[in-house]
């Protein structure tokens, strides 16, 4: 048993700190605005951690007792669990620097800067091929979650209009959205949090552990205010068939006159993405756009009169800063569509590099399939020569590599648990989940099968870590803090994504 169950560090320090003498006093002034070396007076006095201290200390002095606490986080390009950017250019970082400040919302004072905002939702519109970028309506939001709800609410408003319109009512059965079960957890919170039935359509094997469009059939009707399709799955990194799904729906109006619209988690009515994502921006800008005007209900469009001049929202959040939608547009002009190209095609090349390796060692399988062929029949033609850098020959998908144990490793070796990788490899550095750089597949796939054959090795003492996964949560007082007890959340209602 772990010792660490019956020590409290915290009280251990705050006990074997010097006494200090009741009748001794400080002389000459407030320490905290005395000139000292850096930390001098809270290297023996602690900072309260959960109030506010009654006394302040030095810009400097701040900065550097927080630079040092945020040096025990994980290292971001090591970060392998999450598709947010991570790194921009010095010119980014300056821009976004100078511009810190700025409320996009304040559109009368900050002019030009909802000019740029406007740009970027114009040239995305054209980019995902609007049938007109002007008529296209959008806005940037914090990442796709927000996008997501706000998209899911469109849906529900044209549904609930249509609905009163025909004198049928839109609280009995009441309103559902149908999407896979592979769905991240964002889209299962617009259901939950504006009341909409969530339809979950079971993926799997056989389905590439994606929505499958007839099967999502089955939970369509009259009451379905839309379909979420997702390109591509957090995953595996499988594109949804969007056209298919939309084919689909078009036969089901014709024959029952009932329009159920599509929204795209990244066409349909609307699509959403996240620019801190493959739009390569810092974390904190996501987009929305409808394809056409008519698709955004106009009770969802705030008018505003107070801040200068009339102006729009129609956005959840209402102040927000103007820094990350310079950051997508410094980024739309500097890589063009020949730049963001050419990073798509090297973090696919780096996945299928990274997924073939992974096979290779008899280990792992590889759940998905961008490293893969798009037909038997364009395998035959192999062996006259396929080029096999072009992306085109692969299947379609994000540069994510999904893989686990294979079925030979798991009767070989039962008693390794397929965590006990990710515990492993975050000792080294790595936080595993995604995709990698080309500079550190070596490094990643080197690791990977290191600590594989130590937890083959019989003898390692890595088979400690049945028990180290058991008590590896250090026990501080920041442990309870704000969180939630286990059983707190809601139960999950089949998304891999479970709930807090």
């Amino acid at each position: 048993m772990s010792i660490s169950k019956h020590i409290d560090p915290e009280v251990l320090i705050r006990e074997g700190r010097d006494k200090r003498h009741v009748h001794h006093r400080f002389i000459g002034g407030d320490p905290s605005r005395v000139s000292h070396p850096y930390n001098a007076r809270y290297g023996t006095e602690s900072i309260p951690k959960f109030k506010i201290p009654p006394k302040g200390i030095t810009s400097d002095a701040a900065y550097q007792l927080i630079h040092d606490e945020l040096d025990l986080d994980g290292t971001p390009s090591l970060n392998l669990a999450s598709f947010v950017n991570t790194w921009m250019p010095e010119a980014a970082q300056k821009l976004m620097m100078e511009n810190l400040s700025k409320n996009l919302i304040d559109q009368d004072e900050y002019p030009m800067t909802q000019n740029i905002h406007m740009r970027c939702i114009s040239i995305i519109a054209n980019l995902w091929h609007a049938p007109s970028s002007h008529e296209a309506i959008g806005t940037a939001t914090t990442g796709s979650s927000e996008a997501i709800q706000l998209g899911g609410l469109a849906m529900k408003r044209i549904w609930q209009e249509r609905r009163k319109a025909q004198g049928k009512s839109i609280h009995e059965p009441g309103p559902n959205i149908v999407m896979g079960a592979n769905a991240q957890v964002a889209l299962e919170k617009f259901a939950r949090y504006f009341e909409v039935e969530c339809r979950l359509v079971p993926v799997s094997v056989e389905s590439k552990y994606r929505l499958d469009p007839k099967k999502a059939m089955e939970y369509v009707d009259e009451n379905t205010i839309g379909v979420y399709v997702i390109l591509g799955s957090t995953y595996t990194g499988h594109y949804e068939p969007v056209k298919e799904m939309a084919d689909l729906l078009d036969e089901y109006e014709e024959r029952t006159g009932y329009s159920v619209p599509i929204h795209v988690d990244a066409a349909p009515v609307s699509i959403n993405t996240s620019g801190h994502k493959f739009g390569l921006s810092y974390v904190g800008v996501g987009w929305v756009i409808w394809r056409e005007k008519q698709y955004l209900p106009k009770d969802l469009i705030f008018e505003l009169h107070y801040l200068g001049s009339v102006e729009y929202s129609f956005s959840l959040n209402f102040s927000r800063p103007a820094h990350p939608i310079i950051a997508q547009y410094f980024n739309l002009i500097h890589l063009g569509f020949a730049g963001y190209r050419a990073i798509a095609l090297a973090d696919l090349k780096n996945a299928r590099l990274l997924s073939r390796a992974l096979e290779r060692t008899g280990w792992y399988t590889v759940l998905s399939d961008i490293h893969r062929l798009k037909s038997e029949g364009l395998l035959a033609k192999a062996v006259a020569g396929i080029d096999e850098e072009n992306a085109e020959v692969y299947e379609d998908g994000l540069p994510v590599v999904s893989f686990r144990f294979s079925d030979d490793f798991r009767q070989k070796y039962p008693e390794i648990e397929q965590r006990w990788i990710q515990v492993l490899l975050r000792a080294r550095g790595w936080i595993s989940g995604s995709t990698v750089v080309e500079t550190l597949i070596d490094r990643l796939f080197a690791d990977i099968v290191e600590v594989t054959e130590d937890l083959i090795d019989r003898g390692s003492s890595a088979h400690a870590l049945d028990t180290l996964g058991k008590h590896h949560e250090k026990k501080t007082d920041h442990a309870n803090l704000g969180r939630m007890e286990k059983g707190s959340g809601a139960q999950s209602s089949g998304t891999y994504a479970k709930q807090c």
